[in-house]
């Protein structure tokens, strides 16, 4: 009777493994930070520049591309998360996260994030380039650093954050071996500077009354030099921008209008509308930003549309 009432009592428990292993792999798709895929279309932007964006071996590349940086950057996370895990449980928000909350064990997003570190770059050097496989090799051996110890660095921490930017711009370049122009590069990394120290003015900003709430590093820096770097970050970038536009590069001058010229104003109006974010201390992540203005958004698009004009040269 005792044997037949345990058999019992473990029979309702057998889809217990398999309900753990549903919650154990939402748990991972959670710290690889869904949301945060939206930044890795920055892939397209070289191409897109070049105007190699619509053969099936560029998107075919870039998908490619485009996933295998998307790996790279949960193999961070997820060793992030494990190695954060005991102050996170301490943190009001961050101990929802999965391996926080002990939804994912820290063992297995240790080995889940050191299996995506190993396999990401490997895939790469089989399916796209040496020099793609070197830089999502750079990417993830920098992130890691900055887990470990460079995030708690005054100014390399914005360096490193603003180059993980840089390097999702570059990478669909040398996947499809477009030379990458200084003018491009000079944009794309003082743009990114701009949105990241943005975004740490926010924190700042809001951190007297969220305490607890942010990162430390946020008070070694004050609000006037955050202010600073964006300021100047805004400046560089629009600057480069410029002279890329006003930079015929001895082609002759076919379209229509000079859509390359025209588009400074909007890329300019662009920086203006999102400094309002920054100058207010609400600008967050830079896709919470521009999703949630339909200004921005619309100048964004008009700039798009213009950009797309003068690679065309319609």
């Amino acid at each position: 009777m005792t044997e037949r009432t345990a058999v019992l009592e473990r029979s309702p428990a057998a889809p217990a493994p398999a309900k753990g292993l549903t919650g154990l792999a939402r748990g991972l798709l959670k710290t690889a930070r869904p949301r945060q895929w939206v930044k890795n279309v920055l892939v397209v932007a070289a191409p897109a520049a070049a105007g190699q964006l619509f053969s099936r071996h560029a998107l075919t590349q870039l998908a490619l591309v485009f996933t295998l940086f998307t790996a790279c950057a949960a193999a961070v996370y997820l060793v992030n998360d494990a190695r954060d895990a005991a102050a996170d449980r301490a943190h009001p928000v961050k101990r929802h996260r999965p391996v926080a909350a002990g939804q994912v064990p820290v063992p297995v997003a240790y080995a889940m994030g050191g299996a995506l570190a190993v396999l990401a770059p490997t895939a790469a050097a089989l399916l796209c380039s040496p020099a793609v496989a070197a830089l999502l090799t750079a990417y993830i051996g920098m992130q890691l650093a900055y887990c470990v110890s460079l995030k708690h660095v005054l100014v390399v921490d914005l360096v490193v954050v603003t180059t993980g930017f840089l390097m999702r711009a570059m990478i669909g370049g040398l996947a499809l071996g477009i030379p990458l122009s200084r003018w491009f590069l000079i944009t794309t990394g003082f743009g990114a500077l701009f949105m990241v120290s943005a975004k740490r003015y926010s924190e700042a900003v809001q951190m007297a009354e969220k305490a607890g709430a942010t990162r430390a590093l946020l008070t070694e820096y004050t609000t006037g030099y955050l202010r600073f770097v964006w300021q100047l970050a805004a400046g560089v970038s629009v600057l480069g921008y410029c002279l890329w536009a006003l930079e015929e590069g001895g082609v002759p001058h076919t379209s229509v209008l000079p859509w390359r010229q025209l588009s400074m104003v909007a890329f300019i109006l662009a920086i203006l509308r999102y400094a309002v974010f920054a100058d207010r201390g609400t600008a967050g992540e830079p896709e919470d930003v521009v999703l949630r203005d339909r200004a921005l958004a619309l100048i964004g698009l008009v700039w798009l549309t213009m950009y797309g004009l003068a690679v065309a040269n319609w």
